[in-house]
């Protein structure tokens, strides 16, 4: 079920030879359940790091994330990735050229019946416009054919929150525009919980009921 997302004072950092690098300190955020929100800002400010924090591949150096009721990452706490109900959509894609289509929505179901599985890869493919291509391999699909099967990937465990990482940059800006549009229309219809990760204030105008604006940190 999707879900809120709550960010508080979220200091985010790394050692280097010089000490620590801070990449974000004092974040917060709040994203009510069934909304989009967007991260936008240049390259450095931190806003993948916000991304990988909330899907458990980075560690918090100080300030909580709350999905729901649920706390993933505290001064104590580090929920490991595979126990947080998050779904990541990259700019790469990331299909297995080997799959086609319905078997590379259907690999995070696994777990699930034959026929539990194959219901929703079916309904997924359908929503999101290829209900015709189940049998293709990414290589037989267009760039947007293969992002609308990546996202169906994304959303097929049914996600708490869906994070969404640059998803339209390696697009032609034709391209790109329609499928912003779809995206948002899809995860409105599903009432899904997301966060888009962009540095094209239109994509965000398009996208998201919120927008943060990012800027790199800086200690001065």
């Amino acid at each position: 079920m999707t879900a809120s997302l709550h960010i508080a004072q979220l200091h985010l950092g790394y050692e280097a030879p010089k000490g620590l690098h801070t990449v974000l300190q004092g974040f917060d955020l709040q994203v009510p359940a069934g909304h989009i929100a967007s991260l936008l800002g240049p390259s450095g400010c931190g806003k993948t790091s916000v991304l990988r924090a909330i899907a458990g591949f980075e560690p918090v150096r100080a300030g909580s994330i709350h999905l729901g009721e649920r706390l993933l990452s505290g001064p104590r706490t580090h929920l490991p990735p595979e126990q947080r109900h998050v779904g990541m959509m990259f700019q790469e894609y990331g299909l297995f050229p080997h799959l086609s289509a319905v078997q590379n929505v259907g690999f995070g179901l696994r777990r699930s019946s034959k026929g539990e599985r194959e219901k929703r890869v079916n309904e997924l493919l359908a929503v999101v416009g290829l209900a015709d291509a189940g049998a293709k391999f990414p290589h037989e699909l267009s760039g947007g054919q293969q992002q609308r099967v990546a996202l169906a990937r994304a959303l097929a465990p049914a996600p708490a929150l869906l994070l969404l990482d640059e998803p339209f940059s390696n697009l032609d800006a034709a391209t790109r525009e329609r499928l912003t549009l779809e995206v948002r229309d899809i995860l409105r219809a599903a009432g899904q919980t997301a966060i888009l990760v962009t540095h094209n204030a239109q994509e965000a105008e398009t996208m998201a009921d919120q927008i943060c604006v990012m800027t790199p940190f800086s200690k001065s």
